[in-house]
Parts: C-alpha cells; sequence; structure tokens
C-alpha cells in the first residue's frame, strides 16, 4: 500500500492518478479469527485499528452486512465536540477530541478535519447560567470553552437573527474552538486502509445470520459467507444493536432504535464559518456549512420508534422552520436532499461500552447523538475492553447495570425517555 506524501500525491496529479493502489483489500474469509467485530462503521472500523495498533492484536475481521460506511457512518452531520460536564463522559469525549485533532498525521489520510469552533447559543438568562455552569466545568477539566457576549457574537457570526422580537431571541453563546466538522466517508476510509495495512481483514457483503454457543460462550459466527470460528465478538452495530442482541440469545437491552434526519441545502457562497447549535422550547437546531458550499443541519428525532432509513415530512417542516427562525436569510435557498439515520438512544442519553451476559461478547452502542464524534475514541477504549476483559477506568460505569445501581450518566436531566437526550 502506497504511503501518502507530498511527492506521489504531485506525481499522480501529473498521470491522471493512475498509479494508486488498493486502499484495503477484499480478503477472503478465513475459518477462524481471535476477535471479530460485527459492523464496519466507524466505531467498528476504529476499534479494529486501535485492536491493531495498540494491543498487537491483528487476526481480526470486521464483518459487515453492506459496503463499508453505508450506514449511520455517511448519515451524520459530521460534528465534532467536547463539551461534556458528566464524570466519564467528559473524559471520554475530551479524549476523542483529543485522537481527532492528529487523526489525519496517525492514519496518514486527510479526513478534513475543520475545527472552525462549535458555538451553543442561548436564549434566556437561566440557559445562561446553564452554559456557564458547562463552560467553567470543561475548563476545570483541561478542555476550551469561551464566553461570548452579544456584541461579540454579532461581530463573529453577522448573519444570525438578532431580533429583540424573534422566535428565539439571543441573549450570548458559549463556543468551543477545537470543535469542528470532519469528513465522514473519508474517515471511514482512513480507519478501514490503517486497519488492512496492519493485517485486519474487512469483510463486505457478509451478514450475520446466526450465533453458536457452548454454554456461556460464543464459538462460531454464521454468516452468508460462511461459518467463522472465534475466540471474542463485538457488537458495533449502531441502530441494529437489538436485533443482534435477540440473535445472540440476550432478551433485555436498555435502548430504543430511533430515527434522526439531516439536511443539506444546495451550495451557497460563504456565510456561515463555525458550528452553531441551538435548544430552547421544545425546539432544537444544529448547522454549519460545507466546503461544498451546501448548508448541513439537522433538528429532533421523529418521535417514533423505527429501523426505517427515511424520515417523515413533520420532522423536515419542524427543522426547517428552526432553521428560518435562527438564520432567515436561508428563506430562498432550497433544500438539496435529506437523508435518516438509525440511531440507539439509551434511557440516560449515554453510552454503552461493555460487557455482557456471554462470557465472550462484547457491546459498543447507545451513542444517541454522539455517535461521530465519538468514533476515534470508541474504537480506542473498545479495543482495550476487548483485549483486556476489564472496562477502563474512564467508562467503568458506562455498563448495562448502571441502571440497577442507581448510576444515571444524564447530561441534560431529561429522565428516563431516550426522545429527550439529543
Amino acid at each position: 500500500m502506497t504511503r501518502f506524501n507530498a511527492w506521489n500525491v504531485f506525481k499522480n496529479g501529473l498521470i491522471d492518478q493512475k498509479d494508486w493502489d488498493r486502499q484495503w483489500r477484499d480478503p477472503e474469509l478465513k475459518d477462524n479469527y481471535d476477535v471479530i467485530i460485527v459492523g464496519a462503521g466507524l466505531h467498528g472500523l476504529s476499534t479494529a485499528y486501535y485492536l491493531a495498533k495498540n494491543h498487537n492484536i491483528t487476526n481480526v475481521a470486521v464483518l459487515e452486512k453492506g459496503w463499508l460506511g453505508g450506514g449511520n457512518a455517511g448519515r451524520n452531520t459530521t460534528i465534532i465536540r467536547s463539551n461534556y460536564m458528566m464524570p466519564g463522559n467528559r473524559e471520554f469525549y475530551e479524549h476523542s477530541l483529543k485522537l481527532w485533532e492528529n487523526l489525519s498525521h496517525d492514519l496518514n489520510y486527510n479526513i478534513m478535519f475543520s475545527q472552525r469552533a462549535h458555538v451553543s447559543l442561548f436564549h434566556t438568562t437561566g440557559a445562561r447560567d446553564a452554559v456557564a455552569r458547562r463552560a467553567n466545568t470543561m475548563l476545570l477539566h483541561g478542555s476550551d470553552a469561551e464566553f461570548w457576549s452579544l456584541d461579540e457574537l454579532k461581530k463573529i457570526i453577522p448573519h444570525l437573527n438578532y431580533s429583540s422580537d424573534s422566535r428565539f431571541p439571543i441573549f450570548g453563546a458559549v463556543a468551543q474552538k477545537r470543535g469542528g466538522t470532519a469528513r465522514h466517508d473519508a474517515v471511514a476510509w482512513a480507519y478501514a486502509r490503517a486497519a488492512d495495512k496492519l493485517g485486519v481483514d474487512i469483510i463486505q457483503n457478509c451478514e450475520v445470520k446466526g450465533f453458536k454457543k457452548d454454554k456461556n460462550k460464543i464459538t462460531e459466527v454464521e454468516t452468508t459467507r460462511g461459518t467463522i470460528r472465534t475466540s471474542k465478538i463485538g457488537f458495533a452495530v449502531a441502530g441494529n444493536t437489538s436485533r443482534l442482541w435477540k440473535m445472540s440469545g440476550l432478551n433485555s437491552l436498555p435502548i430504543e432504535t430511533h430515527k434522526l434526519q439531516a439536511f443539506v441545502s444546495e451550495p451557497i457562497k460563504p456565510l456561515l464559518d463555525h458550528v452553531v447549535v441551538f435548544g430552547v422550547g421544545g425546539a432544537h437546531f444544529y448547522i454549519s456549512q460545507s466546503d461544498k458550499g451546501g448548508m448541513v443541519f439537522g433538528g429532533d428525532l421523529d418521535w417514533y420508534k423505527s429501523y426505517a432509513q427515511k424520515g417523515n415530512l413533520p420532522i423536515v417542516q419542524d427543522v426547517a422552520e428552526a432553521a428560518m427562525s435562527i438564520l432567515p436569510c436561508l428563506g430562498r435557498v432550497r433544500l438539496l436532499r435529506h437523508w435518516s439515520g438509525v440511531m440507539d438512544m439509551s434511557m440516560d442519553g449515554s453510552f454503552f461500552i461493555c460487557k455482557t451476559p456471554i462470557s465472550n461478547l462484547y457491546l459498543n452502542a447507545g451513542w444517541n447523538y454522539g455517535g461521530f464524534k465519538t468514533s476515534p475514541a470508541s474504537g480506542w477504549y473498545f479495543s482495550d475492553l476487548i483485549a483486556n476483559n476489564r472496562p477502563h477506568e474512564i467508562i467503568k460505569n458506562h455498563n448495562l447495570e448502571r441502571f440497577e445501581k442507581g448510576i444515571n450518566i444524564d447530561e441534560r436531566g431529561a429522565g428516563p425517555d431516550p426522545k429527550l437526550h439529543g
């Protein structure tokens, strides 16, 4: 595999890009693997990469029922941030952001990580106090945050609706300048390429159909391409976790499967240099501008449980109204496309990276809105769990038993309703 550098990029530019190798292999399925990861999305691929890099476990297969990155990896708004407060979450997301900051160099692939700042607007004095508390917590634990007054915000982002009689009058904002966006497909390709280089087998068009167990251990995985023996198996199939969970013979799982729509407008001239977010009075909205000029935005869930990768029209209207309330200049801009991702919504809004009742089965699930931004840290800590058969100190409470112990990692204080943890 060719390592990217300035010279070979220049050389291939002179010969119509004809001298590049395949970025990853299309290997034949082996009979036996030390570890099988189900799901070739961002979390599955990053787990495989860090298993090989950090733990020298290279006899690994990543199984994907469709094509690499064909699920939620390509169905998100690519926002990256670490503005979390709860113990466990704040360290986890900050570690993920630090990994993002060096990921292009680590993987030798341009993931187009743009630290354009993540800006959270507030619209009431009560919200101002809440975001100030969050910002101070971030600063106390080694992250970055800035408090922007209304006058400062007007200078930095002039196109927002600052009218005093607007639907959501703006009082100011808290910004995390290290936050931003990345290119989701490039991240998937980068992890796949890097994992493959270390010896990991990425098996596409290989759907898991069942499991064979011996007592309390999975011994074989049945797929559409044959049966595979394995010592350990990890689930990283956000949106389809409950299906595999039942397939493995387990019953109770504290998640619900919901749909989240995202939208892209037609390309327009540069308008918004930052990621802008607001949420008040039942509204929830976030927006950024892609490198191609399209406005990328989203909002609330579709409010009913579903495995479908298509959304409903009321949410389209709801999100469009939110866009108009905060950026009225978008009124003449046409919507280019929209899509829906299928997500695991947990009861407290936080994830699971943990062991399961089956001795050699490990779970990576319940990412809610946070799946893309956590891709590096998710793989880092999930691989550590699989390799060492114990959770890292940072994720020790992100398990299935936390609700039985009265541990709720609830960033929003929304209570046990998955729909409210956006």
